[in-house]
């Protein structure tokens, strides 16, 4: 069957209809975290320089995305709350002048809690954002203080119910576990605030040491001690708990909500739908090949030529991040889906399935989603379906 034949007639059935993102990075804090590798400058000195290019560069990019209809705005970083209100609104002012936009698109900006006064969150709630997602991180001032975040305990309280105050109803909170000054009792305290606090959605995330981050030479040099992967695994089944016991839909490994209110725009990156990323460091994806603008402020303020970088996926690499992505999500994988798109590696697909302990995954009619026990090891799970030899698929 023809692949796109089989995506139209795959879609209708399960009543999925195309859309697509916009990603827009912002690539500026007040301090960097000893844990971030994500590309950021802490001088403001662009930041003016930045904004003139970005609103050059939307309606420059209008055509990758092919007339889809625009379902979320994604304001990331770095630290997008840095930005001016009106700011804000003058770059979603140009989206909507030459982008297709779904009726209500959701646009979410990212915030540090001690951006987040009321004058300002009102301010943003008039320029078109309509969900946050606010880096709390954590509750506890150790864990902040460990962290190198520019904000405490308290702040992070008060921003998100200063934003609940002001008739945000879709707020996400980051939450990140296994460091080594969060004690089991100081999680579940984490889980147990976020509840009461009735957030919308949260975002979980074990710490994670990357090469090059402050946290990283902290620990080689002895100043901190390495995190403890037995730890992050009990915080992750504390969550997964306390996610059962209180109705939260788990519905990607890092990710829950509640009353259905999934982030469109992560989800659509584990759903394989198309996405344009504008700024330095953003990546874009259309299906067939994913591209991106060099990590570059300054190259990429003064339009320097070859600053963006493109990856044609074959079909082996489709393949691989369909089942990386799927396994994440309650929605899981399909076999018809495999057995139509991925016809050359369906047999390999089936024996491997074979070879995997029956406890590790679920299996109603053709979708596959990982159990409880499995989610623990999404990675190594994934890994074991991979194809890495391409040239015998051709």
């Amino acid at each position: 069957m023809n692949k796109t034949l089989y995506f139209t007639i795959y879609f209708q059935k399960y009543a999925i209809e195309l859309m697509a993102g916009i990603y827009l990075h912002i690539p500026f804090c007040k301090q960097a975290c000893n844990y971030c590798n994500f590309y950021f400058s802490t001088s403001l000195h662009f930041k003016e320089a930045f904004v003139e290019r970005i609103l050059e560069e939307i309606p420059a990019r209008k055509n990758y995305l092919s007339n889809q209809t625009i379902e979320s705005i994604y304001f990331g970083g770095g630290t997008p709350s840095i930005l001016e209100a009106h700011t804000i609104e003058e770059i979603l002012n140009v989206i909507n002048k030459h982008y297709i936009l779904d009726s209500v698109p959701e646009i979410t900006l990212e915030a540090n809690p001690d951006d987040l006064s009321k004058v300002k969150l009102k301010d943003l709630r008039k320029s078109g954002i309509n969900r946050l997602s606010i880096g709390t991180q954590s509750f506890q001032d150790r864990d902040l203080q460990f962290m190198r975040r520019a904000h405490n305990a308290q702040e992070a309280l008060n921003s998100i119910q200063s934003a609940q105050d002001i008739g945000l109803d879709n707020i996400s909170i980051d939450l990140i576990y296994g460091t080594p000054t969060l004690s089991k009792q100081a999680w579940e305290d984490n889980l147990n605030t976020a509840a009461d606090l009735q957030v919308q959605h949260l975002s979980c995330y074990a710490l994670t040491v990357e090469e090059g981050t402050a946290l990283f030479h902290q620990i080689r040099k002895g100043q901190v001690a390495k995190v403890n992967d037995k730890l992050a695994a009990e915080n992750f089944k504390m969550l997964r708990s306390w996610a059962k016991d209180l109705n939260w839909d788990h519905y990607e490994i890092s990710n829950l909500c509640k009353n259905e209110k999934i982030s469109k725009h992560n989800t659509s990156y584990w759903k394989g739908e198309w996405y344009l990323g504008l700024g330095p460091g953003a990546h874009s994806f259309n299906g067939k090949s994913r591209q991106w603008n060099k990590p570059n402020l300054k190259g990429y303020i003064d339009k320097k030529a070859n600053q963006i970088e493109i990856e044609h996926l074959s079909l082996q690499d489709q393949y691989n991040e369909y089942i990386m992505t799927g396994l994440r999500t309650k929605w899981g994988i399909s076999t018809e889906q495999i057995e139509n798109v991925f016809p050359n590696f369906y047999p390999t697909f089936e024996s491997k399935l074979k070879d995997l302990d029956t406890e590790m995954f679920n299996q109603e009619e053709s979708i596959i989603t990982l159990s409880e026990e499995g989610l623990f090891y999404a990675d190594g799970i994934a890994a074991h379906f991979f194809e890495i030899n391409e040239e015998t698929k051709r």
